[in-house]
């Protein structure tokens, strides 16, 4: 990450801001006949170390939301912060440094590399923060055992389970140690068992300090986690449990 973006992160922590995520008066319209307004005013605030579930059927608007707070679009108006970082304010470079360094992601579909290691899966994650092959792979190990897969190192995705796939999917996002991970729909490609699985793994990462937000459209998911807020055309519609 650029050095603006590190003595930003700095100066948010001695400031004593706790949103991780903070959006204010957000709108994303899409051109079309008629434009698709995905998101209209949104604000919402993700304290540190928050577990937060946005749920919403397709078409709410929560995968821009997602778009958004890991800053892969850009708000047509309004205010983002993630980290500490008006994201308005940076260009393309410190945008992907901010990606790189402040924000994890999991996707429902794993997209791990076939034919490397899970070790390595896992250091890929590190590609672009500059460090060392050896520390990377350091680092991977360290979170490999973490999510419980200490003894799946050096196994290739072809020969780990599906929810081992997706533990290497989440170590791979948690290995920059984000200030917030946000998992897509992390359980839809799993059965119910695997998927169980992974939202305990979600719980335990959590009570160790992980800031999470889980995007799903699944109302059972969401409501086993301590604040749920709904989406409604482009909206929220109602905000429930912890910080909300």
């Amino acid at each position: 990450m650029s050095r603006d973006t590190d003595t930003g992160a700095s100066e948010a922590a001695t400031n004593g801001e706790d949103a991780v995520a903070e959006l204010t008066g957000v709108v994303r319209t899409y051109p079309g006949h008629p434009p698709v307004r995905a998101l209209r005013a949104v604000d919402l605030r993700i304290e540190r170390g928050e577990l937060v579930g946005i749920v919403g059927p397709s078409g709410s608007g929560k995968s821009t939301l997602l778009n958004i707070m890991g800053t892969l679009d850009r708000a047509d108006a309004g205010t983002v912060r993630i980290d500490g970082h008006d994201v308005s304010t940076l260009t393309d470079r410190q945008l992907s440094a901010l990606r790189a360094h402040r924000i994890g992601f999991v996707f429902q579909q794993f997209f791990l590399a076939p034919g490397v290691s899970a070790l390595d899966n896992v250091a890929d994650g590190l590609l672009y923060t500059g460090l060392p092959l050896a520390e990377r792979r350091r680092r991977a190990r360290q979170t490999l055992e973490r999510v419980g897969l200490a003894d799946r190192m050096h196994h290739r995705p072809n020969e780990l389970s599906i929810g081992q796939g997706q533990r290497v999917a989440v170590a791979r996002a948690l290995v920059g140690r984000p200030a917030i991970l946000l998992a897509d729909e992390p359980t839809g490609a799993l059965d119910s068992e695997n998927g169980a699985a992974v939202l305990d793994l979600l719980d335990e990462l959590h009570a160790s300090g992980t800031t999470i937000a889980v995007i799903t459209h699944d109302h059972v998911i969401a409501s086993r986690l301590p604040r749920q807020v709904r989406i409604l055309d482009g909206q929220v519609d109602a905000d429930e449990g912890a910080g909300g």
